[in-house]
């Protein structure tokens, strides 16, 4: 069997794996690319690996100037590999991961984030402002709002399996509600016959069914994951 065909196998594999333990498409994109770079590097087929080549990898990452963010990210789908879709726990305890350091994040002053809400250029850019500052959620996740999300009685956002297939709820301000409703009566609707009010997109994007992506909305709302 050629080395390519054993490859495509491999891949195969682990894409199935992945898809068994319901891993999010960007994370299964992810591991593939990471496993995709190692091959490169090895020159054949992961699964012919040795620990020296996976520790000699990890030195490669560091001295080829990768970040730790990033080299960790790599390592992460090159284990995943290893320990899931080969079963080569051997291989799996010579991955080891770089601590990153926890810096403390830039915090507004009220001043601040007024001076960030006025410079919006829209109502729509405004309101998705609004919930990522004054509700501290997100891009992703108010991309992803639906109308029945917004709990008007006691005043909450659900938000749903967001980081970590994790649901959480967050307080819903007054003053965010008002602008919510602002909003809600001059949004888009071209998109939403068929679909049940509840389910109905805060910030329907271009594509039917489909929220904005990040790319599409206002880019001083884009935080960090």
């Amino acid at each position: 069997m050629s080395e390519t065909n054993t490859v495509s196998q491999l891949r195969q594999r682990m894409i199935e794996d992945m898809t068994a333990r319901k891993l999010n498409p960007h994370t299964q994109r992810s591991h593939i690319q990471s496993c995709k770079r190692f091959a490169a590097w090895l020159k054949r087929s992961p699964d012919t690996a040795t620990a020296d080549e996976v520790r000699h990898f990890q030195l490669h990452l560091i001295e080829s100037g990768a970040s730790i963010c990033n080299r960790n990210r790599i390592m992460t789908g090159v284990r995943f590999l290893f320990r899931v879709t080969l079963r080569r726990h051997d291989l799996a305890a010579e991955v080891w991961h770089i601590k990153e350091p926890q810096n403390l994040p830039p915090v507004l002053s009220p001043e601040e984030v007024k001076r960030v809400l006025t410079m919006a250029t829209s109502l729509q850019a405004q309101a998705m402002l609004t919930l990522a500052y004054g509700c501290g959620l997100r891009a992703g996740e108010v991309v992803r709002l639906r109308a029945g999300d917004i709990d008007s009685v006691q005043m909450i956002i659900r938000i749903v399996q967001s980081k970590g297939r994790k649901d959480r709820h967050v307080m819903l301000p007054a003053e965010v509600l008002d602008l919510l409703r602002q909003w809600w009566k001059v949004r888009p609707t071209r998109h939403d016959s068929g679909v049940t009010p509840e389910q109905r997109l805060l910030f329907p994007g271009r594509t039917q069914h489909q929220p904005l992506t990040t790319r599409q909305k206002p880019p001083h709302n884009r935080k960090c994951p």
